[in-house]
């Protein structure tokens, strides 16, 4: 059997937003008969362990992990390593370790050899290491499909001088409130709006010349699986497929792996289930739920502000508060604000997201808007407070509001009485009772997707055939 079993080599880049998505491939992939190998790098594979246990890399024995290094140097901290050094270093680092282990992979005969490569959309090694062996690849690319386009623009807003910025006036004196009317299918949109790496005043920064190289490979590749559904990026979708023919929308994912392997679990956080049984004392729809992701750092000022936003609202909650959330130190609420929420506010370090956003006691999500957190809240029929941080967030942000109208956007400078009252209209205003109602016809939408004979079943079929060339 192993001999003509299609071998799928599945390459996450090394940060919990990307590896969450590519599971959720590798797990379609695998129910589609493909035998898996999922490559870590070192530093997740042991943070996987300790969040997990053994039991979480043993895998099934046809799906298996692996690990690479990633060429920072050796660490056991248990947080999100520095965005700008690990995607300097995985550039850098990554394809000879890759291409050792697909040879290990190829020489082994328990194995089935290796048939394809689904790497992730800024992970250059494994589209170079797969055609170097002579296989076919597939990118996925885990941030969204809007700010993909934005990310194809850098290069032109380079070239008309815009960025980078001459100084650091930039933040404040209005210049990012610039209409941007000239990338097809991107309306409404100011150059705050465009995906956030472009505020530098460096010619040479990492993360804006790193973003811009990787999202025009990507383009130029053969292939890419985006983690969308149809109907919710269109335009965009038309406008990319104008520029690379073979693109596939191919989402919520989260929704298309849900009931697939639920011990292939890829969270490098301990999660706490604990706050499932809370929410079910909860009456419906009444519960704010708040999570800023994996990254999203902030000042002590910015928690405090959310804090007592969070307790004036008098709505309960369920907050999620990671031990690094603010920068530089350790979160500490004071005495009287936990006095205040006794009984109504639920506090806790990490949790299984889906599972709580699924939870018909949760009556809004008060997010950073990454791009997993955003698609799954729009599979849940949940509206949105948004507090964009970086990367695509502040895109993400803006459809949100604006083209899918399903969220209420916040204040950057957070400030506890503008908290207070969105959670008050979202929760019972008329503008909240639109949205709350254009979240639920985003989740019938989403839900067609992924039914039989929908769009995202029938390009995941189309995907396999024509891009992993299997079947």
């Amino acid at each position: 059997m192993s001999s003509i079993k299609s071998h799928a080599v599945c390459l996450p880049f090394p940060a919990q937003g990307h590896i969450n998505p590519m599971m959720q491939l590798a797990k379609l992939l695998h129910s589609r008969g493909f035998y898996i190998t999922f490559v870590n790098s070192e530093f997740n594979h042991r943070r996987l362990i300790r969040s997990r246990g053994e039991e979480a890399v043993k895998g099934l024995p046809d799906f298996r992990y692996e690990a690479i290094p990633d060429g920072l140097p050796p660490s056991d901290s248990d947080a999100a390593q520095c965005v700008p050094a690990i995607c300097d270093s995985t550039r850098k680092n990554c394809l000879t370790p890759f291409l050792e282990l697909l040879s290990k992979l190829n020489s082994s005969p328990q194995l089935p050899p290796v048939t394809c490569i689904v790497c992730d959309g800024i992970m250059n090694c494994g589209t170079k290491a797969a055609q170097l062996i002579g296989v076919p690849y597939v990118q996925l690319w885990t941030s969204s499909t809007v700010s993909f386009l934005g990310f194809l623009h850098y290069k032109e807003l380079a070239q008309r001088g815009i960025v980078p910025f001459k100084d650091e006036g930039f933040v404040s004196d209005g210049t990012l409130e610039m209409p941007i009317d000239w990338i097809p299918g991107m309306p409404n949109m100011r150059l705050k709006d465009l995906p956030s790496l472009i505020r530098t005043t460096d010619p040479e920064d990492t993360m804006f010349n790193y973003v811009m190289e990787v999202s025009q490979e990507c383009l130029n590749s053969s292939s890419i699986i985006f983690n969308t559904f149809d109907e919710f990026d269109k335009e965009v979708l038309q406008v990319i497929a104008s520029k690379s023919p073979n693109i596939y929308a191919i989402g919520p994912l989260t929704s298309l792996s849900r009931n697939l392997h639920n011990s292939l679990n890829s969270s490098l956080w301990k999660e706490d289930t604990s706050c499932i049984e809370w929410l079910n004392t909860m009456k419906p729809k009444s519960v704010v739920y708040v999570n800023y992701g994996s990254v999203t750092v902030m000042s002590n000022h910015h928690l405090e502000e959310f804090a007592w936003g969070l307790a004036n609202s008098k709505y309960p909650f369920l907050w999620v508060v990671r031990p690094d959330v603010v920068m530089g130190e350790s979160a500490v609420f004071p005495r009287e604000f936990m006095e205040a929420i006794k009984g109504r506010g639920l506090i806790t370090s990490w949790c299984p997201q889906q599972q709580v956003l699924s939870h018909p006691a949760v009556g809004v999500f008060l997010t950073h808007c990454g791009w997993n957190s955003l698609l799954e809240a729009v599979s849940e029929g949940v509206p949105l407070i948004c507090w964009p941080f970086f990367g695509d967030q502040q895109t993400n942000c803006r459809y949100s509001c604006t083209t899918w109208d399903n969220g209420m956007e916040i204040n950057p400078d957070v400030k506890r009485k503008d908290v207070e009252a969105l959670i008050k209209e979202i929760m019972a205003g008329d503008n909240g009772q639109r949205i709350r109602q254009k979240a639920l016809e985003w989740k019938k939408k989403a839900k067609s997707a992924i039914s039989v004979g929908g769009s995202s079943i029938t390009n995941f079929d189309r995907m396999i055939k024509e891009a992993l060339r299997q079947g």
